[in-house]
């Protein structure tokens, strides 16, 4: 392998220092390693939303990256502009003999990546890049006959088959720290500089230091993950969704445990952590999906109704059914949705309100301070039962019987719906069927303080079997 004078480590999706494939391979061929972040202006100028909390989580953890890399006696250069503009310019300023980074999977990072590429080549300048999100990628699990599965419980089997100790190994990127480039301060620019401004909420634990408290909270309890992870009143989930999608905490970290720990929780938590490697393997040998193609082509066609009233009514938790207007909410206020709950939330407006469910992957999409478009897309065409190993289209998600088994009590109905905290259990899954008299001793009035149900699941769920029969019968 060739050793350099000058390089240049670019992060993107992996705010860390430790364990981080790119970085470990810039400092050990180079003799001075320049680290650099861009605010790519191609991906911020679509977020229509200016207080957008993952800006404002990658801004945090930026800072935090700079001020580790200060402390080593380096810096983080941070750019503002066009990335296949702003990295060769830099590559070019410093001198440097190679562009080091970790791969990026979706379609629009690919492009990104080519183009800065072609924009080095002429100057001699090597683009090295690395697998570093995921454990196994692209066609390194596939099929005896050589083909990419389509069906998650064989491609886990072959995940687990194929894992061993060198998968997992941490890249040592500490014992290299001499290599990082001694230079000064550089500034950061603030959100306002950006074109963003602060979320009213807190935001949530950054970097590298969050990442490890949050992982270091969770694995107390990873015996108790399989009984909890469907109950959003409870803190049953690891929290570390949004430090997988940038990268603050490694994939290698934390699979490593989870396949080390044993117990049903620990391979419960890991079998999750497939899914991920599976949809990212998806979403590379069939990039059509991040066009918004069904998996499944058959159901590309199908004639939805889209009431666009129906679609505002469940993107401002009017609905009616407590459960999903409370997951809802918790979307709007937080950035974030339980798990179990966007499934549910999901199957309602495809098989419920018969929208597309291409409206509320780009719904999630805005919102989602975890958003990453890979398990997002697989995510919604599995409750759309338009994608690879989804949901039967026939198995259709009861939102009262889900809310009477996963919220029994309505603790988180109560938490997010407060205008229901005096309902009694017995109507918190279903008020509008509370007695008029009740209803006016708790004090909210169905229709009034609450809205009635949009639609009566049972006449929905009848319209969902026609819309999809038709489609499977014409095939």
């Amino acid at each position: 392998m060739t050793h350099y004078t000058h390089s240049l480590c670019w992060f993107r999706r992996d705010l860390r220092l430790n364990d981080h494939a790119a970085l470990y391979h810039a400092l050990k061929l180079s003799r001075a390693v320049h680290c650099v972040f861009v605010f790519d202006t191609d991906i911020l100028d679509q977020l229509v939303d200016k207080q957008d909390r993952r800006v404002e989580f990658i801004w945090h953890c930026v800072k935090e990256l700079q001020l580790r890399l200060q402390e080593l006696g380096s810096t983080l250069h941070i750019l503002h502009g066009r990335a296949q503009q702003a990295i060769p310019k830099l590559a070019l300023e410093l001198a440097a003999q190679a562009v080091f980074c970790n791969h990026d999977y979706e379609p629009d990072a690919l492009l990104r990546d080519r183009q800065v590429e072609n924009a080095l080549s002429p100057s001699n300048i090597a683009f090295h890049h690395y697998k570093d999100q995921v454990i196994f990628e692209q066609s390194e699990i596939l099929t005896g006959a050589g083909k990419p599965y389509s069906i998650y419980t064989p491609y886990k089997n072959a995940w687990l088959k194929k894992l061993d100790d060198f998968s997992l190994r941490a890249y040592p990127t500490e014992k290299y720290f001499a290599s990082l480039a001694k230079c000064n301060k550089q500034s950061l620019p603030s959100l306002a500089s950006l074109g963003f401004f602060a979320c009213d909420r807190p935001v949530l634990p950054v970097a590298e230091a969050g990442a490890e408290t949050v992982f270091n909270t969770f694995i107390k309890h990873l015996d108790q993950y399989r009984e909890r992870r469907d109950y959003p009143a409870v803190e049953g989930g690891s929290g570390l969704s949004v430090h997988l999608r940038f990268g603050t905490i490694s994939i290698r970290r934390i699979a490593g445990y989870a396949h080390h720990a044993g117990g049903t929780g620990a391979q419960t938590w890991l079998a999750e952590l497939i899914w991920r490697d599976f949809y990212q393997m998806l979403l590379h040998h069939h990039p059509q999906l991040a066009h918004g193609h069904s998996f499944k082509a058959q159901f590309n066609g199908i004639e939805f109704p889209n009431d666009p009233e129906k679609f505002a009514a469940w993107c401002e938790s009017r609905t009616g059914y407590p459960l999903i207007d409370a997951a809802l909410r918790q979307l709007k206020q937080t950035g974030f949705m339980h798990n179990r709950l966007r499934m549910v939330t999901a199957s309602f407006l495809v098989k419920d309100l018969h929208i597309d469910w291409r409206w509320g992957e780009r719904y999630f999409a805005r919102l989602l301070v975890d958003f990453e478009l890979a398990s997002n897309n697989g995510g919604w065409q599995w409750s759309a039962s338009t994608g690879s190993d989804a949901q039967p289209w026939f198995r259709i998600f009861n939102p009262i019987t889900q809310s009477e088994k996963f919220d029994p009590q309505g603790t988180f109905i109560r938490r997010y719906i407060p205008e229901l905290a005096a309902c009694p259990d017995k109507w918190i899954h279903t008020p509008w069927l509370m007695p008029k008299p009740e209803q006016q001793r708790c004090g909210v009035l169905i229709g009034e303080h609450y809205p009635a149900p949009i639609v009566d699941h049972a006449l929905a769920r009848l319209k969902t079997l026609a819309l999809f029969k038709e489609k499977v019968d014409s095939h």
